[in-house]
């Protein structure tokens, strides 16, 4: 599985150059590519503090970009947030532990350009 973080989902929605070609070839080749439902608040707090403009409200934004490039999302379930805490403390930023326990709990390949993920044993990609 392949697993989206926040801004990997973003630079997929726009279609960035910032994701490799080699990433998106094995982006279209997996059957199975997702995003942490906690990147919708992630993606929530960017519009609401300026940091990001889209050309919708955050909640369609999200539908028509999970439907339009048939992603699946991972629930934040107990289990992944309650590990995102255990995690060891070499990452500072809630949301990141959150996609990074998702990651270890789905044993999933991570889009991202953070190179912490790799200190905690998750394949990255970009």
């Amino acid at each position: 599985m392949i697993l989206l973080d926040t801004c990997g989902l973003l630079w997929l929605a726009e279609g960035s150059e910032r994701i490799s070609a080699g990433t998106r070839a094995v982006i279209d080749a997996e059957p199975i590519v997702s995003v942490s439902a906690i990147s919708a608040l992630e993606i929530a707090l960017k519009v609401r503090s300026g940091r990001l403009d889209l050309p919708v409200p955050v909640a369609e934004w999200w539908d028509r970009v999970i439907a339009h490039h048939r992603l699946g999302v991972v629930e934040a379930r107990p289990a992944i947030l309650t590990r995102s805490t255990e995690l060891p403390p070499l990452h500072k930023d809630p949301v990141d532990r959150i996609i990074i326990a998702t990651a270890l709990h789905a044993r999933a390949r991570v889009v991202t350009s953070d190179p912490r993920f790799d200190d905690y044993g998750v394949e990255t990609m970009l």
